[in-house]
């Protein structure tokens, strides 16, 4: 006899399988309209879903907090990322002569269910640039090196740009530009080269209507930090985020009731983790000259698309540039 709440053995039970007695339930009759449909719209459902950071992109930025072990990973799938196919988790970890288990762990610390699906994804990712992208980019076959240079340099421009536009979501560029545009004050900062990124972008923002204090020293920034107000917002301008003081003044600034953003390198660092939110930039090369050179390309095209965003958030921001270039020009005529 079965009890409130309990099923007796001899009762029907549905499954989730749609089952009552292990005999299937009558299958709905097929709806070919509703499978046309969904056949014309899949490529719509499926971008509503949040799209993955490319496989090889995510493993250079992670590879500054992995161990050892998992360096060397990294290190074979970048260099070797055309030859991963031939590769099963077993005859990767013997070429590195570590367990297969660290194989599978690595893929699984990516976000990914196993080695499996972490060589299916680069696949995927190399047949989309069309050769090895982890390589230097393509030369041309020709003797010239002012070509030969010129040619490199911009394909490498090109990657970088592609990945920062890669790693920073639509929903994140989106909050940023709100954040800006209904800022009472903007603090900018930076130091070094990141001073320079900082009073350019200062500036350009100031010809919006855009009432900005721009600083390149952390006493002053810190003397400042009095006028803050709940709303204002510091762009914080840091390559690689790890300088102590400014994830001091980030704090304050805070504590004041301030947002900060921070626009770093695309890898875990003090300044990125603790902003209320952060632009992230990549830029990969062997040689620091033109990592460097990378750097300073791929972020400009990041703030150049920023700034696009905010004047047409706001068409009175448009305004307020046309009249101030014009006085600009005014004035060197004059």
């Amino acid at each position: 006899m079965g009890f409130a709440g309990v099923s007796a053995p001899w009762m029907a039970r549905p499954s989730l399988h749609g089952r009552i007695h292990g005999v299937p339930c009558k299958p709905h009759p097929p709806d070919p309209f509703h499978d046309t449909l969904y056949a014309a719209n899949r490529d719509a459902f499926a971008d509503t879903r949040t799209p993955r950071m490319p496989p090889l992109l995510k493993i250079r930025t992670e590879r500054g907090q992995m161990s050892a072990i998992e360096r060397r990973i990294a290190d074979f799938i970048l260099d070797n990322a055309h030859l991963l196919r031939d590769y099963s988790s077993q005859q990767l970890a013997s070429a590195l002569g570590i367990s297969q288990s660290s194989v599978v762990k690595f893929s699984q610390k990516l976000g990914f269910k196993g080695y499996p699906d972490l060589k299916y994804s680069i696949g995927e990712d190399v047949a989309r640039a069309g050769a090895d992208p982890q390589q230097a980019p393509a030369e041309p076959d020709i003797s010239d090196d002012y070509l030969r240079l010129g040619d490199a340099l911009r394909r490498s421009k090109a990657q970088a740009e592609e990945e920062t536009r890669q790693a920073n979501p639509r929903q994140e560029i989106e909050r940023i530009v709100q954040l800006l545009d209904g800022a009472p004050k903007l603090f900018v900062h930076g130091l070094g080269d990141d001073g320079l990124y900082a009073r350019e972008f200062a500036m350009r923002l100031s010809l919006l209507g855009l009432l900005v204090v721009p600083h390149t020293d952390p006493i002053l920034m810190l003397a400042n930090l009095s006028a803050a107000r709940p709303g204002d917002v510091l762009l914080m301008f840091s390559e690689f985020g790890k300088l102590p003081q400014l994830s001091q003044l980030s704090r304050q600034f805070q504590d004041m009731g301030g947002k900060v953003v921070s626009i770093t390198r695309h890898t875990a660092n003090p300044l990125r983790a603790h902003a209320d939110a952060a632009l992230v930039v990549c830029a990969h090369d062997r040689a620091p000259l033109v990592a460097q050179l990378l750097y300073r390309s791929a972020m400009h095209a990041l703030l150049d698309f920023l700034f696009v965003l905010l004047c047409h958030a706001n068409p009175d921001r448009q305004q307020q540039l046309a009249v101030n270039l014009e006085r600009i020009d005014h004035l060197l005529d004059s």
